[in-house]
């Protein structure tokens, strides 16, 4: 039996919600077979008791079609369409409010609550002029926080990407800047007889040089994690995953996705 599945081509195709969705599945489950049907699922929008109809052969070829398609890396989105509204990326970072910041701060961690973070980051815009805009002020807005859930995947992880590179260009300059001063404070203490080796050699500061390089290498790794990791499917294992479907609901919950339209 055939099965009609829907695939989206790009990023701008899934909503974040989707993404969200799969992302509880895959941190409560250690079944990779379940995960990948629950993956085609999700993002296909077929139910379950069709997915386990798909020649497992087939199903691999949806896993890798999804692989290539999360490994992506999109450039910031600073503007795009949803629903009625146009949002704009805040437009200058350096004018964050304090409210802001805090809200970001606190919803950006986690992929459970993105979307509030979206709504901190992307606002809509109440005018324009050619490429220059300008957004409404920010408030905790429920509405605007649901309405991010369907906001397009690409979005929000071209604003991830942003705001990790920002931190790392971040961290080069202050470790070049400490670098800098390192050799100065040397080159003075050592004219100085009566200092501590430890302050000529400049201890403390070196631990906290290197601390910032492992936090560098930290965000470089974030930078190269797989979004998506989903193991294709062994013919060895195929009853497994059959055994342990038969205990799960048929349906999903059918969102009605709002067709976002992205500007660059």
């Amino acid at each position: 039996m055939k099965v009609e599945v829907n695939i989206p081509t790009s990023l701008d195709e899934i909503p974040l919600k989707r993404y969200q969705d799969f992302i509880k599945v895959q941190t409560n489950s250690n079944d990779e077979e379940f995960i990948a049907q629950k993956m085609i699922e999700i993002f296909c929008g077929i139910d379950l008791k069709d997915v386990v109809k798909i020649k497992v052969t087939d199903l691999n070829d949806l896993i890798q079609h999804f692989t290539k398609l999360f490994s992506e890396r999109p450039e910031l989105k600073r503007t795009f369409k949803l629903g009625q509204y146009e949002f704009g990326f805040i437009p200058n970072l350096e004018e964050i409010t304090f409210g802001e910041y805090v809200d970001l701060e606190s919803h950006i961690q986690s992929w459970e609550n993105y979307h509030k973070a979206l709504a901190v980051l992307y606002r809509p815009i109440k005018t324009r002029k050619k490429d220059n805009y300008e957004i409404i002020d920010y408030e905790p807005n429920v509405d605007f926080q649901d309405l991010m859930k369907f906001a397009p995947l690409s979005v929000a992880i071209s604003a991830t990407l942003f705001f990790y590179n920002l931190e790392k260009e971040l961290l080069v300059a202050t470790m070049n800047f400490l670098q800098r001063e390192m050799k100065k404070s040397k080159a003075t203490l050592a004219t100085l007889p009566n200092a501590d080796n430890s302050i000529k050699d400049g201890v403390g500061m070196e631990a906290y040089m290197q601390s910032l390089k492992e936090t560098l290498q930290s965000l470089t790794k974030l930078q190269d994690l797989d979004l998506l990791n989903v193991s294709p499917i062994l013919l060895s294992k195929s009853k497994k995953t059959k055994s342990k479907q038969t205990n799960l609901k048929n349906n999903i919950e059918n969102d009605r996705i709002l067709q976002p339209t992205i500007e660059d």
